[in-house]
């Protein structure tokens, strides 16, 4: 190992890097599997900047970093052998650094924000596993400009994993919603104006009671339950931009979307024994066949579930 990497960064740039890591873990509330992602893309980032002026990094090599810097940068992750999610995740992290410098007066994130993120391989759209969707919901506020928001966007990924909503439905709650840590289900008005009641997971009230509690906006009846930065009803568009965020971190597909999480609500539910009928009203769907498409259930899975429930199909094979 040589001596740039042993010396990687100055000692101002390394107290910014630490208290940079503080706010993930205390005010993003970012799980430590991420925490130590991003710890290491960052120390990648300014290794590579030792490396590249043959002195340890300093905060003035951030203060206007350029795309060609980061360019340069993924390039020899590349050569190093990285993929196109690991390099996503190691952009993602170096520009979320230099956001929180950029808050402190330190840096512009100009040229980070111009750089496009490597392109992912395509995939066909699917469901998220077990494992990604949880990911979501726990990672959601990880990139928020502020405290609050985070809360908020954990709130509403989750929410929309936890209970199949549309987005649409989750961006129509009042704000008296989810209010009751108490409660266990909770009335949503669907497509056609049809109300379904929705069973509440204590995650998901648990998402909720923390952004309700660190919301500067009033939250009553006569407005919105999730509001933008300037407390106007949430746009659909501020929940995909956070998604595609998310994306870039976890190396999801272009698949992943907030819809996304809907479908995967039911296709988990289904995986885990559920039955076609039950989730079809936990959907509010109007007929079967749309439960059917929806949650991409293959001719196999089908089959079991008739062979399981059918009784001829069961005679058959105790015969």
């Amino acid at each position: 190992m040589t001596q740039t990497t042993l010396i990687h960064a100055t000692r101002p740039l390394l107290d910014e890097k630490a208290a940079w890591l503080t706010i993930l873990a205390d005010e993003r509330r970012s799980s430590p599997h991420t925490i130590e992602a991003y710890e290491r893309d960052l120390r990648q980032f300014l290794i590579f900047l030792t490396d590249y002026h043959a002195r340890p990094a300093q905060l003035g090599d951030l203060a206007d970093l350029k795309t060609a810097d980061l360019r340069g940068f993924l390039a020899a992750r590349r050569r190093d052998g990285a993929g196109a999610k690991t390099m996503g995740r190691g952009l993602a992290g170096v520009r979320s650094f230099i956001r929180h410098l950029e808050r402190k007066g330190l840096a512009s994130s100009a040229g980070a924000k111009a750089m496009r993120a490597p392109k992912q391989p395509k995939s066909l759209p699917r469901p998220l596993t077990v494992d990604d969707a949880m990911a979501v919901t726990e990672e959601a506020g990880a990139f928020a400009a502020d405290a609050w928001i985070a809360a908020r966007d954990v709130a509403i990924l989750t929410l929309l994993y936890g209970c199949g909503l549309r987005i649409s439905e989750a961006l129509s709650l009042p704000g008296d919603a989810l209010g009751d840590a108490t409660a266990r289900s909770m009335p949503v008005a669907g497509k056609g104006g049809k109300t379904r009641l929705v069973p509440l997971l204590p995650a998901v009230l648990e998402a909720a009671a923390e952004y309700r509690r660190r919301c500067p906006y009033p939250l009553t009846a006569d407005n919105a339950l999730f509001r933008g930065a300037r407390g106007g009803p949430l746009q659909p568009q501020i929940v995909q931009r956070a998604m595609a965020r998310l994306r870039g971190v976890l190396g999801l597909p272009d698949s992943a979307t907030p819809h996304a999480l809907r479908h995967s609500f039911a296709t988990h539910l289904l995986a885990g024994g559920g039955d076609l009928r039950t989730i079809q009203d936990l959907l509010g769907h109007a007929s079967l066949s749309t439960t059917q498409n929806y949650t991409a259930v293959d001719q196999a899975r089908l089959m079991s579930i008739y062979e399981d429930a059918h009784p001829r199909a069961r005679r058959r094979r105790t015969g």
